[in-house]
């Protein structure tokens, strides 16, 4: 006879393990607070599937079978990893192997990744930190997918059911070249900022307006930007060998040796910047810990 998977239950195994280490039906009952004859209706459930008798009656007692013996280590294994994998899972940062995968812009990467990873490399050694670029378009599937576990990235960007927290808020500055002719007044006027030479950042690349230009545009000014590149962490060195300004978010500024910080003479809008994740590692203890790192990191408050 040929044993059928469905019908094993593990209540049947635990009431195998039970009666192999009692060798007595009343025993194994009140070991498992079942009734004797429920034991009793398991013990032939269990014979049916195994297609051997399992227990023979004994003076006193019952007495395993072959089979039975031979099942008794299985059982124990199986029964004990069945209740390791419902124990919940237990997270040590200090001896945690494992790779987090963060999809950052470049602005996050300097002002989020950086800070992080100083705090990790201290709390968790072992755990590896892997930064990919946002691709906006695929971070829906990419957080499906396993891809990516972190997402450093503006609440209008966030995939629809994502979880999301704000870490802060950002403004931006002007900043140049420190000995630069314009910076020793401390202010530029309206005047002076649109007639110097610009620099920005396009993230998609190739793109001569921004944020300030809207800005510019709505009092009815404008700017112009000789120099577009994709990459803030560069910037800064084009600024220290130019005599060209830019308006940049505050917390890549105060990282910027031999620049001068100013405020820009017109009000421009900042951004905030928040970190997403899906619901696939929401409740993962490792997960939450280095989230709650992140945050801690950041300064933000729960």
């Amino acid at each position: 006879m040929e044993s059928d998977i469905r019908l094993m239950d593990l209540n049947l195994l635990k009431a195998l393990n039970a009666l192999l280490d009692e060798r007595n039906v009343t025993r194994a009952a009140e070991r498992l607070a079942l009734t004797q004859p429920a034991v009793s209706g398991m013990l032939t459930r269990l014979r049916e599937c195994f297609d051997d008798p399992l227990f023979v009656r004994a003076q006193r007692g019952i007495v395993p079978t072959l089979r039975a013996l031979e099942l008794a280590g299985p059982v124990k294994q199986l029964l004990g990893d069945a209740e390791a994998m419902l124990k919940p899972p237990v997270f040590d940062p200090a001896t945690a192997s494992m790779t987090l995968t963060i999809a950052s812009t470049d602005f996050a990467l300097r002002a989020v990744v950086v800070p992080f990873l100083s705090a990790l490399r201290e709390r968790a050694p072992g755990i590896r930190i892997a930064v990919l670029p946002v691709d906006e378009q695929r971070l829906r599937t990419q957080f499906e997918r396993g891809d990516i576990d972190l997402a450093l990235i503006t609440p209008e960007c966030t995939p629809a059911g994502s979880h999301a927290r704000r870490l802060f808020d950002e403004q931006y500055v002007c900043v140049l070249r420190a000995g630069h002719p314009d910076g020793a007044a401390g202010r530029l006027s309206l005047d002076r900022f649109c007639a110097l030479d610009h620099a920005l950042v396009s993230c998609s690349g190739g793109s001569f307006s921004g944020v300030t230009d809207e800005a510019l545009a709505a009092v009815g000014r404008e700017r112009r930007v000789v120099v577009s590149v994709t990459s803030f962490l560069v910037l800064p060195e084009i600024l220290r060998a130019s005599d060209l300004v830019a308006v940049i978010p505050r917390r890549l500024a105060t990282h910027s040796e031999g620049l001068i910080v100013l405020d820009p003479p017109i009000a421009v809008s900042g951004f905030t910047e928040t970190v997403v994740w899906h619901e696939r590692t929401h409740r993962d203890p490792g997960h939450r810990w280095l989230r709650e790192l992140l945050f801690e990191t950041c300064g933000t408050e729960r």
